[in-house]
């Protein structure tokens, strides 16, 4: 089954040339010039991924980001000419799944599509994993807490089942970037911070007091059962 990316970027040649090389790799590919424009085509449309440029008029990427996460799940490449890592971790805090930075080769950005879209479908495979009060939807990308639901991006998944695979034992900080790297995602420190901040905000009651994913100084991060 042919798979649907949407191209969000005001330059018309890089729109261009972007569709051009994915209809050659048998994808089917619409585009929309900014942020507003693709809210509008997602009324009517569902891709299987999005290729986000973040510098567009009218709507940016991040605003666009900040919008589609409040309803959808939907795999998001940011490609950007901003090479800050203060922009590169504001997409990833946002909900984005991977990033490029401008310019990039075209074989490289297949390589990455081909990595999330796959990593979407592994996401659908899994039945629940129950971890005391926590329950991890891998097909969802939730984590429910009693009467709570958090949805959370594939990285932040990735980080949390890493932890839930080893229950009040530490896992090093070095051996959560290295799960990442093997799934594809950004595996610095300071993404991993981002990520397990994230998943404070989202899954604790008092996230400046963590009872669930407890930081283990000097090592790394262990997730705590609590029954």
């Amino acid at each position: 089954m042919t798979q649907l990316i949407l191209a969000i970027d005001d330059n018309a040649h890089a729109v261009k040339l972007l569709t051009e090389f994915l209809s050659d790799q048998e994808f089917a590919v619409i585009s929309a010039s900014n942020g507003r424009e693709a809210l509008a085509l997602l009324q009517t449309t569902a891709p299987n991924l999005i290729l986000l440029d973040i510098m567009m008029p009218t709507m940016d990427g991040y605003q666009f980001i900040s919008r589609v996460r409040r309803t959808s799940d939907v795999p998001i490449i940011m490609l950007t000419a901003k090479r800050a890592e203060s922009d590169v971790v504001r997409g990833f805090e946002l909900g984005a799944d991977d990033y490029m930075t401008k310019p990039f080769g075209m074989r490289e950005l297949l390589m990455r599509i081909r990595a999330v879209l796959r990593r979407s479908a592994d996401f659908s495979l899994t039945e629940p994993l129950v971890v005391g009060q926590l329950t991890l939807d891998k097909q969802h990308l939730s984590v429910g807490r009693q009467d709570s639901l958090a949805i959370l991006t594939p990285a932040e998944f990735c980080v949390l089942e890493k932890l839930a695979q080893s229950v009040d034992v530490p896992v090093p900080r070095a051996k959560l970037a290295m799960h990442l790297i093997q799934h594809n995602f950004s595996g610095s420190e300071n993404t991993l911070k981002i990520h397990i901040r994230n998943l404070r905000q989202k899954i604790e009651v008092d996230p400046s007091t963590p009872l669930f994913i407890e930081t283990v100084f000097g090592l790394g991060y262990r997730l705590k059962k609590h029954d």
